[in-house]
């Protein structure tokens, strides 16, 4: 990984980057112009409008209301809320849409017990057949995140359920069990965050850790997804295991879109919208870097 790359992730977590960017007029359009190609729009009426295209072009949907690091309680419950709305919002079945989630959004640094409780409410208010992603998070909260969905799977909500594994972290082989056993649909995903330890090095360490999970996971008949923009890795694991589901975000090399379509090959892009945009933005431009 080159030192920019790592900069650019501390520089995506950054508030005070933030503030100075958005806080003149100039820098908020001219971020804002960047980051659009990767966000739906800032307001639900845009994530809908987003998704309604992309099921027209013939993809299925994740859709994500960005927010992260809740610590009031009060404002989590808020978030439970409109996702409960958004879930009511949404085009109905056999539609292909899902929503996504981090649960720091739900508050679980500050009350893990809550935050439990408020995914399982989330879960509860989707319609058979759909499924609420569960966000990866830094090393540090990866039990945390694991308990709370087998907590919440354990509530016979299961089959409402997703998670996300990345393969950079060395206990994702048992993680990815422990979710599969549980039934919970596993999103795998390279990993993202810079960790000092507990990690597979970036480059070909990770590709083999994350070709490894799949075929674990394809082996137990569990339900996944592949989520990379790696085409090596993607045609590598269609030639092995079948047309699985590749995940894609939005914005992120849209011409494979319409060749897995006119393959046959079932997709899902992860559709994000809100206020909160500038870091994830960010995070976009931090892993483009090497990637």
């Amino acid at each position: 990984m080159g030192l920019d790359r790592a900069v650019l992730f501390r520089m995506a977590t950054s508030a005070r980057l933030e503030r100075a960017v958005r806080s003149r007029a100039t820098g908020e359009r001219l971020a804002w112009r960047a980051a659009s190609r990767y966000v739906a729009g800032r307001t639900r009426s845009d994530a809908l409008a987003a998704v309604d295209r992309l099921l027209a072009q013939g993809h299925g949907v994740s859709v994500d209301l960005f927010g992260e690091l809740v610590t009031d309680v009060g404002t989590a419950t808020d978030v439970v809320e409109h996702y409960r709305s958004l879930a009511v919002a949404l085009p109905p079945p056999p539609a292909e849409v899902w929503l996504s989630v981090d649960l720091t959004h739900l508050a679980l640094d500050v009350d893990p017990p809550g935050t439990a409780d408020r995914l399982a409410a989330i879960a509860q208010a989707l319609p058979p057949g759909r499924r609420l992603q569960v966000g990866a998070e830094d090393l540090r909260r990866t039990d945390a995140v694991l308990s709370c969905v087998l907590d919440v799977a354990g509530r016979g909500l299961a089959d409402r359920l997703g998670a996300t594994v990345q393969a950079n972290l060395v206990r994702s082989p048992a993680d990815a069990d422990a979710l599969a056993a549980a039934g919970v649909h596993v999103r795998l995903v390279k990993g993202a965050y810079v960790e000092a330890s507990g990690v597979h090095a970036y480059g070909e360490p990770t590709d083999v850790a994350y070709l490894r999970l799949a075929f674990r996971l394809a082996e137990q008949r569990a339900a996944w997804s592949m989520a990379t923009h790696d085409g090596r890795l993607r045609e590598a694991l269609l030639l092995a295991v079948g047309p699985v589901t590749v995940e894609q975000l939005l914005g992120v090399r849209p011409e494979t879109l319409g060749d897995l379509r006119e393959r046959g090959v079932p997709s899902r892009v992860y559709v994000p919208y809100g206020q909160d945009w500038f870091r994830y933005w960010m995070r976009r431009v931090a892993e483009s870097r090497g990637a």
